[in-house]
C-alpha cells in the first residue's frame, strides 16, 4: 500500500515541474485536528488573468507520511496535456506516527473528515477564486484516498457533485487493506462503509445530482471483489453510476494510463472555467 501515495510524479513544491500552472504550498489551522492542515494547490495557466475555476480534490493513499500530499505531479499534468482547467488541491491525509488514519473522524485531533470535507473547501472557496459552490467540486482518490473520497461525498452530498474511486475500497481497512477496521460501535461501522450507505442513495442523488464513479484493476487481488460488489449493489438500486474493470492490478502503470480519460469525465460533470 505504501507505494500508492508516490503515484505519478513526485512534484515537490518548488521543483521544476515542467507545468504551465502555478504549484504552492499552503495550509490553515484546523479545529478538527488542532493543528495546521497542509496542503498543496494547483493553479492553471491563466489563473493571474481572473475568471473563477473548479476545483478538483485529490486524496492521496496510505499508509503515508506527512509529506505524501506533495507527489500528486501527475494529475495537474495530465489536466495541461488535456487541456483541462481546474485547480488541483491535495490535502494531507496523514501525520508523521499516524499514518493509517482512513480519512475518518476519530475524535479531537483527528477528525480528518471534518478536516478535509468541510474545513478545507471553506478555507479554498475563501483564498482561491473558485466554483464555490457543490457544481465546482470534486473529490478524487486513489487507493485508500478512493475510499476516503467515496465516504466523504457520500456524507456531503449538498457539498461535492463528483467523486472517483481509482483502485480504492468502499470499509475500512488496516494498513495491509485486507482486513476490516472495527470503529468501536455497530453505528460507527456502518456510518463508514459505502455498502450500507446505497439503500438511501438513490433518493439522495436524485435531490443532489453527483457522478459516482469507480474503477479497479481485474488482477487488484486486495480490492476487485469489493468494487465489483458495489458496483452491483449500486446497479440493484438503480443509483446511476459509472464503473470500470481494466487490464492491470494495484500499480502505477493502471493509474497513469487512466488518468486523463477519469479526470476529463471529473471535469465535464463540473462547472466549466469562467473568464475573468
Amino acid at each position: 500500500m505504501a507505494a500508492t501515495v508516490a503515484a505519478g510524479t513526485a512534484l515537490a513544491v518548488g521543483s521544476s515541474s515542467g507545468l504551465e500552472g502555478t504549484v504552492r504550498e499552503d495550509s490553515f489551522s484546523s479545529k478538527a485536528l488542532r493543528g495546521t492542515l497542509r496542503f498543496a494547490v494547483y493553479l492553471p495557466p491563466g489563473y493571474n488573468a481572473g475568471g473563477r475555476y473548479p476545483v478538483i480534490y485529490y486524496l492521496h493513499g496510505l499508509p503515508a507520511t506527512g509529506d505524501s500530499f506533495l507527489a500528486f505531479g501527475f494529475v495537474p499534468s495530465t489536466l495541461e496535456q488535456r487541456g483541462l482547467r481546474a485547480i488541483v488541491v491535495a490535502p494531507q491525509g496523514a501525520r508523521d506516527g499516524d499514518s493509517d488514519p482512513e480519512y475518518l473522524d476519530w475524535g479531537p485531533g483527528r477528525n480528518w473528515e471534518t478536516a478535509i470535507a468541510q474545513e478545507l473547501p471553506a478555507y479554498v472557496d475563501a483564498h482561491y477564486r473558485t466554483i464555490a459552490r457543490r457544481a465546482g467540486r470534486a473529490l478524487i482518490g486513489l487507493s485508500a484516498g478512493g475510499y476516503g473520497a467515496f465516504l466523504l461525498t457520500l456524507h456531503h452530498l449538498p457539498s461535492f457533485a463528483v467523486v472517483e474511486s481509482w483502485s480504492g475500497y468502499f470499509h475500512p481497512t488496516d494498513p495491509s487493506g485486507t482486513k476490516t477496521l472495527r470503529l468501536g460501535s455497530p453505528q460507527a461501522d456502518a456510518r463508514a462503509s459505502a455498502h450500507t450507505l446505497v439503500a438511501n442513495l438513490r433518493q439522495a442523488v436524485s435531490r443532489y445530482p453527483t457522478l459516482l464513479a469507480f474503477y479497479v484493476g481485474r488482477d487488484d487481488t486486495r480490492f476487485r471483489a469489493e468494487n465489483v460488489q458495489l458496483n452491483r449493489e449500486l446497479t440493484d438500486a438503480r443509483v446511476p453510476h459509472v464503473f470500470r474493470l481494466y487490464a492491470g492490478g494495484h500499480s502505477l502503470d493502471l493509474w497513469l494510463r487512466e488518468a486523463a480519460a477519469w479526470l476529463a469525465l471529473a471535469v465535464r460533470h463540473l462547472a466549466p472555467a469562467t473568464k475573468g
